[in-house]
């Protein structure tokens, strides 16, 4: 009879102590990733792209704050937010503190539903059959201050990408960038920005937060060389020598994060740096920056 009470205490003991791992120690274990990404013309000097995304932040997050502005140390040529700043309406001091060293190099961002959206209490173990996608559907009127979060960025002199196109210097490059609003909340509108990419620029870029396959079709057959993209956290909660369970939106699981090619551009997708509140947990799948280092193709 003691054995088999033994038993589920052991596992409930592990299960304890997995849980206290994820969200204490792994959801703190911020890590830098670097990519070369070979898009550059052969002879041209490399640049360097930041990208933060799904911060999730709320004011008392002390350690990440500090964490993100550590990363001015990386000089970076370009910064770029792929959304979901926000989890909190005090928020936006929190996350301008934490960006304030690296305001003053080019940026860009695009919103995520949880910039409009503060987070709910749900069951996650749904996200194992369905994604997402309609919990935002139900509530009609934004609770997060992103026109605040917005205008902070604009002030700054970053780039509003949301279904929009820019041109801007990187470095010595000539960059053509196309960003798109939230798929995940029917926010995006390709059709705004879509025709061919222009073909004088150096670097022809395309941003946007959740990487639903059919926009990144059109980036790529518009003749966009690199995209970056969030939302997917990685998975969040994955399972070793296997990877993620769900990806949240309709990219598969091989691409949940890092870099790969989308037809003929190549895809780098960010698993974040944050977690909801309601669910601060993260397993096997670290949070993280990315430094994007643009380097010459091979010739052909």
């Amino acid at each position: 009879m003691r054995k088999a009470v033994a038993v589920p205490a052991g596992v409930a003991g592990l299960g304890l102590a997995g849980l206290a791992y994820a969200s204490v120690i792994e959801r703190n274990w911020f890590r830098l990733r670097r990519f070369d990404v070979p898009v550059l013309s052969p002879g041209q000097r490399p640049v360097r792209i930041l990208q933060i995304s799904d911060l999730h932040l709320t004011p008392g997050r002390a350690r990440l704050i500090n964490w993100v502005r550590s990363l001015a140390a990386l000089e970076p040529d370009l910064v770029v937010n792929t959304g979901d700043t926000l989890a909190h309406p005090d928020a936006i001091p929190a996350y301008l503190r934490a960006v304030e060293p690296l305001l003053d190099r080019p940026g860009l961002f695009v919103y995520g539903s949880n910039d409009l959206y503060s987070p709910v209490l749900k069951n996650p173990l749904r996200y194992l059959w369905r994604t997402s996608k309609g919990d935002n559907h139900r509530r009609h009127i934004p609770d997060l201050p992103w026109t605040e979060l917005g205008a902070a960025m604009r002030d700054a002199g970053w780039h509003d990408m949301n279904n929009a196109i820019a041109r801007l210097k990187i470095g010595e490059l000539d960059v053509h960038v196309g960003g798109i609003d939230d798929s995940h909340i029917d926010h995006d509108r390709y059709d705004m920005i879509a025709g061919p990419a222009p073909t004088d620029a150096d670097l022809r870029l395309g941003i946007m937060h959740s990487p639903e396959p059919r926009n990144m079709t059109r980036f790529a057959d518009d003749g966009y060389q690199l995209l970056l993209a969030g939302h997917t956290h990685g998975g969040q909660v994955c399972i070793p020598f296997y990877g993620a369970l769900v990806t949240n939106c309709g990219i598969d699981r091989a691409r949940v994060k890092g870099l790969s090619r989308h037809s003929t551009a190549w895809l780098h997708v960010s698993a974040g740096l944050g977690t909801s509140p309601y669910a601060p947990a993260r397993f096997a799948c670290p949070p993280e920056a990315t430094l994007l280092t643009l380097i010459p193709r091979l010739p052909s």
